[in-house]
């Protein structure tokens, strides 16, 4: 399932990137465009960990059934461990930059910088806590065979408490472009498809909450190898799940070409569709050398085809 999984995500993502890249009208990569392409670079090293490291050293297995094993298997879940934190909090910087660069409200912007630089610290604190979560850091892959050489912090603790934070971002998260959908002036139809679109963010949270179970018996297991299973599965399917939904609302343009019945609604002219990020300032610099009766024209079209400060939501969505 990693191999298939992760080789998926990776794909969807590449057609994310070619598509704003090579297919969108700025052809130009947003900031969002950047973090998921590290997210996307950490899949690769994730896939091989699983597969190469875990499952080859015992993942599965009873832990008496291994020897020095263990020990590498243990550092493989370790750098697995430390990963999981990085692109969990990269995924939801991606799509809180998303949102900031759709939405212009002045109002909603500054509720997502609070929630990207929120995200921001509690991602980087807890990468650090699960880097030093021993002392010394070594003690993690040694201490079945040293318990008394050092201490880690109380594992449970730190497992819920980041997996809580990680649920209510979501939700948040979601809430967020929920709460400008009625502002929207497009057709009922379209608002649905936009908002069937920001739901499908909901596969994410659903999956953290079923990853809770996993982590029960995650620091007091005496049989790791094998409990620890399905924290290492559902926190696989977790990450290619969020990633796969911070990529579909960018690509919804192309999603409606391909599937038109995402985009009806009411027969719109077709509008600019040009990039979120990097479309305002093009538009911006034309807007500024068209003649008088252009600028009014485009002042009286401006709910179907202008975009305002990086992006207007409606243009957004119309296509």
């Amino acid at each position: 399932m990693s191999i298939s999984f992760g080789v998926i995500t990776v794909l969807i993502g590449l057609v994310r990137i070619i598509y704003k890249k090579s297919i969108k009208a700025t052809k130009t990569l947003s900031p969002d465009d950047w973090v998921i392409i590290v997210a996307l670079a950490l899949r690769i090293p994730g896939i091989v960990i699983n597969v190469q490291g875990l499952a080859r050293h015992g993942l599965g297995r009873d832990v008496w059934t291994l020897g020095p094993e263990l020990v590498t298997f243990a550092q493989f879940f370790f750098a697995e461990e430390v990963m999981y934190f990085i692109e969990l909090s990269l995924i939801k910087l991606a799509l809180s930059l998303f949102f900031f660069y759709i939405f212009p409200s002045k109002n909603i912007r500054r509720l997502l910088l609070g929630t990207t630089i929120f995200n921001a610290l509690y991602g980087g604190a807890f990468v650090i806590a699960a880097i030093f979560q021993c002392t010394p850091i070594s003690y993690f892959w040694t201490k079945e065979f040293t318990p008394s050489n050092g201490h880690c912090i109380n594992l449970n603790v730190f497992g819920w408490v980041h997996a809580a934070i990680s649920i209510v971002l979501d939700v948040w998260l979601i809430a967020i472009p929920l709460s400008q959908i009625p502002a929207l002036k497009l057709h009922w139809k379209k608002k649905v498809g936009v908002i069937i679109m920001f739901l499908v963010g909901t596969f994410v949270t659903i999956v953290s909450i079923l990853r809770l179970q996993s982590l029960i018996t995650f620091a007091n297991s005496h049989n790791p190898t094998w409990d620890h299973y399905e924290v290492i599965y559902w926190s696989t399917i977790e990450i290619n799940v969020g990633i796969i939904c911070c990529c579909l609302p960018a690509m919804r343009p192309l999603l409606v070409r391909l599937i038109p019945g995402l985009g009806s609604g009411t027969n719109n002219a077709k509008s600019n569709m040009e990039d979120y990020s990097g479309g305002s300032q093009e538009q911006s610099k034309n807007n500024l050398s068209m003649n008088k009766e252009q600028y009014m024209l485009s002042n009286s079209q401006s709910s179907k085809s202008r975009l305002r400060r990086g992006s207007d939501t409606e243009s957004v969505w119309r296509d």
